[in-house]
């Protein structure tokens, strides 16, 4: 028996409400024979903590093409898993699109195959995030609550673009962008995006900036940094597949500024079947304070993330949240990872089983 999904058209769930899912973190790889062969401690890890959605990077995956995607998601079945979402190879987030450099036409060209790859595998979700110069954080992790490192952002501190990109002050790109350019490039990219999803069946969820609000090393934050930029942003788009991707973290990290509450957010996007999927997430305090902020755990920000989950129990949610930016803690990975996950598994459950049958 399956559940058809309300907010992710063409998911199927094997229970009803919110769905909390997780990532794999383990290596997909081919055997001798040419054999998909997967790490079976993060399979049994998955099995244990009783998933069923999964989000897989786009560098686990061997091959992008259609038929790899299709057997990755055939075998993941297997294990009784489902692919929620499964990223590009470099195009999650692409500032040569949002920043209108050389090269983005064809990294839009590539994305769009992407998304077209999806739909012929039957994989019905991607997250995209617009940031023109990536995700910023202090060059050293800061110590939490019993010893635990997380990351963070003051910018009083060193810090720079975390991941593949290496951004630092004062200006990552040259100079000073404009929020007409980042307006512009948006809506070029997004008139081309829109009809492919459509075509593909593929929805897409734009992730906030983080941080939010903010111009970081000369590049306004001014479309997914705050709520009115998303309003307009997912008006231009004009498409039922084109939506959001909460990440309560991001949000947070803007606090009033940023222009709503996420339930505000939420019953926003949510009554507009644009809300597609959330990563949770808490932090110490808002950015605009003079300390900045530290990424922690779920119960020992300053928000209360049950309100988050109550909200989309309002809206009768039915799509994935997953935990975001673990903490690092003694056990490792998987300890923080099942910490996490375990603490929205036990949210949910609390707050929605009246509407479990």
């Amino acid at each position: 028996m399956g559940y058809a999904s309300k907010y992710v058209p063409g998911h199927i769930n094997r229970k009803q409400g919110i769905q909390v899912g997780t990532k794999f973190e383990g290596k997909i790889t081919r055997d001798e024979k040419g054999k998909l062969q997967f790490d079976m401690d993060g399979i049994h890890f998955l099995q244990q903590l009783g998933v069923e959605w999964v989000m897989i990077s786009g560098n686990q995956v061997p091959e992008h093409t259609v038929d790899t995607f299709l057997e990755v998601k055939e075998r993941l079945a297997e294990f009784g898993l489902q692919i929620y979402c499964l990223h590009s190879q470099g195009y999650h987030n692409m500032p040569d699109v949002t920043l209108g450099l050389e090269n983005r036409d064809s990294m839009i060209e590539k994305y769009l195959e992407h998304i077209t790859r999806l739909g012929k595998a039957g994989i019905r979700y991607s997250t995209y995030a617009h940031m023109g110069n990536g995700i910023w954080r202090n060059d050293a992790r800061h110590t939490i609550r019993g010893g635990a490192t997380s990351g963070g952002l003051n910018f009083g501190e060193p810090n720079r673009a975390q991941g593949k990109f290496d951004f630092t002050w004062p200006l990552s790109h040259g100079r000073v962008y404009t929020e007409d350019e980042l307006w512009k490039n948006y809506e070029y990219f997004i008139k081309q995006v829109a009809p492919v999803a459509e075509s593909a069946g593929v929805y897409i969820g734009v992730h906030p900036d983080d941080p939010p609000i903010f111009t970081v090393a000369g590049v306004p934050r001014c479309i997914f940094g705050n709520f009115e930029g998303y309003k307009r942003a997912i008006d231009l788009a004009n498409s039922p597949n084109i939506g959001t991707c909460l990440c309560v973290g991001c949000w947070l990290e803007g606090g009033e500024a940023i222009g709503c509450s996420p339930e505000e957010f939420i019953k926003y996007f949510g009554a507009r079947k644009k809300l597609f999927k959330l990563h949770m997430r808490n932090v110490s305090e808002p950015m605009t304070m003079t300390t900045g902020f530290d990424e922690t755990f779920p119960d020992e920000g300053y928000y209360n993330l049950a309100n988050v989950i109550k909200a989309l129990d309002d809206i009768e949610f039915d799509g994935a949240i997953i935990n975001d930016h673990l903490v690092s803690m003694v056990g490792g990975h998987y300890a923080s990872e099942a910490a996490m996950t375990m603490w929205l598994q036990g949210a949910v459950a609390g707050i929605q089983n009246h509407r479990i049958s």
